[in-house]
């Protein structure tokens, strides 16, 4: 394999760890985090978004390579608008969980002293069940998808100016695609720790995950007028109407 293109992957690989870290992407996945009360679970959460992210990329980054063809801009700019719905969902799930857990926690509190007591250790490791685990991951891979969906676009503008054929357009994103899982893995982590930390104490934990949803919320909403506004999107979905 040439130098050239060696070092052209390295640099992918580089730009796919940096990719991970944008804010849109930490914040959505910072809301999965704040769920879990195992740092291995918050890591996983991570690679999941990864492997998502890369997936959706591979799919569509390629066929449009194949065809020679792009993404309408204003279809772009509607997939990203998608995200910032997105964050603020996830933003007020995040908010609203915690809630949840609490309702379901005290539900048959005259039940007795017994009763109360599992009850509440359920509610403490309530999301640490593997049904609930396996849902994590899961909506952490269905992010990460949505996410390589709006960000296909750009990615295929990256690939054809940096590569000089399909297979190595496809190389290209599949090592890209594994710097944006070791960088997710590396934010989750990161992230999952104050998580982790505060599990056993029900009012810090809650703070932190009601302020992990607001950041969420307030980010979703800053991202679609960005786009609607600011970026003229709402105007082109008038104009092409």
């Amino acid at each position: 394999m040439e130098g050239s293109l060696l070092t052209v992957l390295s640099i992918g690989f580089l730009v796919g760890i940096k990719h991970a870290m944008e804010p849109d992407h930490v914040i959505a996945v910072s809301t999965i985090a704040s769920q879990t009360k195992k740092l291995g679970k918050a890591s996983l959460a991570g690679v999941f978004w990864g492997s998502g992210h890369t997936l959706t990329l591979l799919l569509v980054g390629m066929a449009l390579i194949l065809m020679k063809s792009a993404i309408p801009e204003t279809w772009a700019m509607s997939l990203e608008f998608v995200v910032g719905i997105m964050l603020v969902y996830l933003g007020m799930s995040s908010i609203l969980s915690f809630h949840k857990r609490k309702v379901r926690s005290s539900s048959h509190v005259h039940a007795g002293s017994l009763r109360r007591h599992t009850h509440a250790a359920a509610w403490t490791d309530d999301s640490e069940s593997d049904g609930v685990g396996r849902a994590s991951f899961a909506k952490s891979a269905v992010i990460g998808m949505v996410h390589g969906l709006a960000g296909s676009a750009a990615m295929v503008l990256l690939t054809m100016s940096t590569v000089h054929s399909e297979w190595e357009g496809l190389l290209y994103i599949l090592i890209f695609g594994a710097g944006t899982v070791v960088g997710m893995l590396l934010c989750t982590t990161a992230i999952g720790i104050p998580f982790v930390l505060s599990a056993r104490n029900a009012g810090v934990n809650m703070a932190l995950t009601r302020i992990t949803g607001a950041i969420s919320v307030a980010f979703g909403c800053y991202y679609m007028y960005n786009l609607g506004v600011t970026e003229g999107l709402f105007r082109m979905w008038l104009d092409a109407a």
